[in-house]
Order: C-alpha cells, then structure tokens, then sequence
C-alpha cells in the first residue's frame, strides 16, 4: 500500500524534526476501525506499536495478528467489566483514571505474561464528562498503582482541547507534572500525548510517544462500540 509507506516515512521524518536535541518520541499507529490486514500492512513497514480503542474490535486484531507479535495498547476508557479481557490480551493501557480498576487490572494480569504497562490519563484542561483524573489526583493513582507487582507504571497520558491551550499550555502543565511525579517514581517514562492535528506541539512539550491515526491510515469510518 503506497500511500501508507509514504505516511508512515513522512510522519517519521517530521516526528525526528520537530523533537528537541533529535530524539523522536515513539510512534504509536491508531488502528482502532482499521480492519486487520490494513495493521499488518503497517507492521510490514516495520511499525510495531498499536493503540485500539474499542476492546472487543481491539481483541479480534489482536488474536487474527497474534504470530505478527505486535504491541497492542489500550488508548480508550476502559469500563471495569472489561479489565479481565484488558488485562490478558493488552501489553499497555493508557487510560487508568479511576483507583477502582487498577486492583481488577492487577488480578486478572495473567502469571505467563510480563506486568501489564499502565499510563494514567490526566484530564488536564479539567473539561466536564472528559475522562481522566484531576493531576491533583495522579499522585495517589501512581502511589496505588505501583503497589501492584503484576502493573507497571510507566507514565502519564491526555488529551488535552486545543481549543483550552492553542499556544500549548496544556502540554506544558502535563510535562511539569511528569515530571513531579518522576521524583517518586522514577521509572516513569513514557509521557503519551500528541495526536494528528498537535502532535508537534507536544513533541516540543517533552511529549516521549504520541498517538496518530487519520496521518497515517486516513480519516477512518465511525464507530459506535461502546468499550
């Protein structure tokens, strides 16, 4: 598929642009409605890194695509109903917002697997019926999480409005806040945020992997699975 080598080369070379001292952050390919051999199309090219949204579509690429060996996160809200099928078929979950489903995340991690990867989404911009924790709240989230042997904290995640930060301030909040809470957890890594339209924004706001979906597969059909 020409026009997806060309996306994913171009959103590369502007990714490693615009990072500070040359260091791209990771790129994590958006294939929620994209159908399975469109994602291993993708992985062909060498990206290996996939975030899904929608836990029972997610679920079905994962098992059709299990030989391929790919890195499946969960980047949508995630009900507590769905923590079991979560914790054993995804390697990441962005979108821990909520005390209550980080214990049900950690039981139903299954022993043959590695410790599940957990970000915890920061409702930055404070935006009503937004999911993601207050930042005053991370902290303890982070504290509760790592108490956990079977997750591993990893980081911080949002989505902040561009409409609340057009000049990037929500970026920059979520940066200092990672980096706060680095200070108690330092095997904090990983600070998701950027997508299609910002991404460069918050690369420059210390943003280490960003989430990109229509820039590189296209606008994509709706969707209406609720996770």
């Amino acid at each position: 598929m020409p026009d997806l080598a060309l996306n994913l080369q171009s959103l590369q070379n502007a990714l490693a642009a615009c990072a500070p001292g040359g260091r791209p952050p990771a790129l994590l390919a958006v294939s929620k409605t994209q159908p399975a051999e469109r994602v291993a199309a993708c992985a062909e090219l060498g990206q290996r890194a996939f975030g899904e949204n929608y836990v029972q579509e997610a679920v079905a690429k994962i098992t059709a695509l299990a030989a391929l060996e790919l890195e499946w996160h969960l980047i949508g809200p995630l009900q507590s109903n769905k923590c079991k099928t979560v914790a054993e078929h995804f390697d990441w979950v962005q979108t821990v917002d909520r005390e209550k489903i980080v214990p049900l995340l950690a039981q139903y991690r299954p022993a043959r697997l590695p410790p599940l990867n957990v970000l915890i989404q920061v409702n930055i911009d404070d935006e009503p019926g937004k999911s993601g924790c207050s930042p005053e709240a991370a902290g303890r989230l982070a504290d509760l999480i790592d108490s956990f042997p079977r997750l591993r904290l990893r980081g911080l995640m949002a989505i902040p409005d561009p409409a609340h930060s057009p000049d990037g301030v929500a970026f920059e909040r979520m940066q200092v806040l990672f980096r706060a809470l680095q200070e108690r957890h330092p095997q904090m890594d990983t600070l998701s945020m950027g997508m299609s339209d910002d991404y460069p924004v918050a690369v420059r706001h210390g943003a280490t992997l960003v989430r990109v979906g229509s820039a590189l597969f296209g606008p994509r059909p709706s969707h209406s699975e609720d996770t």
